[in-house]
């Protein structure tokens, strides 16, 4: 799945189109490397996430195309 829309069905950024920016902006971070919104993501990946003076540090635990919007904070974990 792609790393834009994965976001957005995670619901850790809320559009598409505004993860795609992030990506745009080398603001997302997989597996230590920046990445372009068109990048394949798969289960075990390590999401960095920039948001101004916070960082966002997840592992993706499952990918799933549709899902409901209490079950989206299961596709991933947080890291500290």
């Amino acid at each position: 799945m792609r790393i834009d829309k994965f976001l957005k069905v995670s619901r850790i950024i809320k559009r598409r189109t505004v993860a795609n920016d992030a990506c745009d902006n080398g603001r997302i971070i997989v597996n230590g490397r920046v990445v372009k919104a068109s990048f394949d993501l798969k289960v075990g990946d390590i999401i960095e996430i920039t948001f101004g003076e916070k960082k966002l540090k997840a592992r993706v635990r499952e990918i799933s195309e549709h899902v409901l919007k209490n079950d989206a904070s299961e596709l991933y974990e947080i890291i500290d």
